[in-house]
C-alpha cells in the first residue's frame, strides 16, 4: 500500500517538476522559478525514496543498507536550501547592490548547508551499526548510536529552521500580491511549512522519550511520517498552484462561455480564428488564449451588429429585468444579451432600424482583475441568453415593429 501511495505521489510530483522546468527553460532569467523547480525536484525525490521498494531496490543496488535514507533526506535538505536562497532574495531589496549582497549571502547559505551535511553524513557513515534495511522505522531503530543520531539532530534542525523562515516570510510576501493564485499558493506553501515542523517536533519527541525509557514508536514512526507526507503534497500544492490556477479558471471560463460563443459565431463565421492544432489533438492545451479568443470574438460579433438593434431594445430589456427584481449585475447581462439575440435576429432578415441602438458592450483594461470582472459579465449574459425573460423582451421588440410597419 505504502508503495502505490508514494510512487502516486511521487509521479505527480515529479510532473509538477517537468512543467516549472519547461518553464524555466523558456524563462532563464526568472531564478526563483528555478529554485521552485529544484525545490519541487526535491519533493518529488523524498516521495519516491519513501516507497519501501524503491527504498530496498536502491540499497541492493549501491550495497550498503539504508543508504537510500541518506539521498531522502539529502533531498530535504536540497528544498531546505533553495528556502534559503528564495528568502535571501525576496528579502533583498532593490538595486545592483542588493543583488550583489544576496549572491554573497546564498553562496554562505549554501556552502553552511552543505558543510554542515557533509558532517551528518559522516556520522551515518560512522554510526550505523548494522545491514538491516529500515525503510520505516529508521529514527527509531539507531536511537543509542550518537553518529546516526548527529546526522538525524542536523537534518531536522536544517529542515526545521528553513520552513520556520519559509512559513513566516510567505503569508507576509502573499499579503502584498492580494487575491492572486500566487498569493494562495505561497499561503498554501507556508502552511506545508509549518506542518513539516509538526513533523521535526514528533521527531524530537520521539528521541527524547527513547533516551528516557518510554519509545514512542507510534509517533516517530506513525504520527511524523503522515504529517511529513501531508507536508510535502501542500508544499507541492502551493508551488503548482500559481500555474495551475489560472487555467482552472479559464477551463471553467470555456465551458460558461462556450454555449454563448458557439451560437453567435455560427451566425457570424467570418469573426473566428482558427484553432491551433495541438488545441485540437489536447483540449486542455492554451486554455488561457481560447477564453481570451472567445471573449474577443463575441465582442467582435456585438459590435458588428449594434447597427440591427433597435435604440430601445436595452431600455426595455432593463425595465423588465427591473420589473422582477434584478440587481445591478444580473440587469446589465439581461440588456446585452436582448440585444445581442436581437441583433442576431435582425441581421438574419437583413432588418436596419431607423435608430440603432448605442454598443452594449462592456469593455475593460488590461488590468487582471478588470478582465476576471468581464469574463464574469460575458459569462453571466450567456447564463440568460436563452432565459424566459429574454424571449419576452424580444417577443414585445417583434410586436412593436410589426405595429411600426403595419
Amino acid at each position: 500500500m505504502f508503495d502505490v501511495i508514494y510512487l502516486s505521489f511521487g509521479v505527480a510530483a515529479w510532473a509538477i517538476v517537468g512543467y516549472k522546468s519547461v518553464a524555466w527553460f523558456r524563462d532563464r532569467s526568472n531564478a526563483d522559478l528555478g529554485l521552485a523547480c529544484v525545490m519541487t525536484g526535491g519533493v518529488a525525490t523524498v516521495f519516491l525514496f519513501s516507497a519501501p521498494s524503491v527504498y530496498r531496490a536502491f540499497d541492493r543496488l549501491t550495497g550498503v543498507a539504508n543508504l537510500a535514507m541518506v539521498f531522502l533526506y539529502s533531498s530535504v535538505v536540497m528544498f531546505a536550501a533553495g528556502a534559503l536562497v528564495l528568502l535571501l532574495r525576496w528579502t533583498a531589496g532593490e538595486g545592483a547592490q542588493a543583488r550583489a549582497r544576496v549572491r554573497r549571502r546564498a553562496r554562505v547559505a549554501v556552502g553552511s548547508v552543505a558543510a554542515l551535511w557533509a558532517v551528518a553524513i559522516t556520522g551515518f557513515a560512522i554510526g550505523r551499526p548494522d545491514a538491516v534495511e529500515h525503510p520505516r522505522d529508521f529514527s527509531t531503530a539507531y536511537t543509542d548510536s550518537p553518529g546516526v543520531m548527529l546526522f538525524l539532530v542536523l537534518y531536522l534542525a536544517i529542515f526545521g529552521l528553513s520552513s520556520a523562515a519559509l512559513g513566516t516570510l510567505c503569508p507576509r510576501y502573499a499579503a502584498q500580491l492580494g487575491g492572486t493564485h500566487l498569493a494562495r499558493g505561497l499561503r498554501v506553501l507556508a502552511a506545508g511549512c509549518w506542518l513539516g515542523l509538526v513533523y521535526c517536533a514528533c521527531k524530537v519527541i520521539g528521541f527524547v522519550l527513547s533516551w528516557t525509557g518510554h519509545p514512542a514508536p507510534w509517533l516517530s514512526n506513525g504520527v511524523a511520517p503522515l504529517s511529513a507526507s501531508v507536508a510535502a503534497l501542500m508544499v507541492l500544492a502551493g508551488f503548482a498552484l500559481p500555474a495551475a490556477g489560472p487555467r482552472v479558471a479559464a477551463w471553467r471560463r470555456l465551458r460558461r462561455l462556450s454555449p454563448l460563443w458557439r451560437t453567435v459565431t455560427a451566425q457570424t463565421p467570418e469573426v473566428t480564428m482558427g484553432s491551433p492544432a495541438w488545441s485540437v489533438r489536447w483540449p486542455f492545451a492554451d486554455l488561457e488564449w481560447r477564453a481570451n479568443r472567445q471573449m474577443a470574438e463575441i465582442r467582435d460579433v456585438q459590435r458588428g451588429i449594434r447597427r440591427h438593434v433597435e435604440s430601445d431594445a436595452v431600455d426595455i430589456a432593463r425595465e423588465r429585468a427591473r420589473a422582477v427584481a434584478l440587481d445591478d449585475r444580473q440587469l446589465a447581462a439581461v440588456a446585452e444579451a436582448a440585444a445581442l439575440r436581437r441583433g442576431l435576429e435582425n441581421r438574419a432578415v437583413g432588418h436596419v432600424p431607423d435608430h440603432g441602438a448605442d454598443s452594449v458592450v462592456v469593455t475593460n483594461g488590461a488590468d487582471p482583475a478588470e478582465l476576471t470582472a468581464e469574463y464574469e459579465h460575458l459569462a453571466l449574459v450567456a447564463d440568460v441568453y436563452h432565459s424566459p425573460l429574454i424571449d419576452t423582451v424580444l417577443t414585445e421588440l417583434r410586436q412593436r415593429s410589426s405595429v411600426a410597419h403595419g
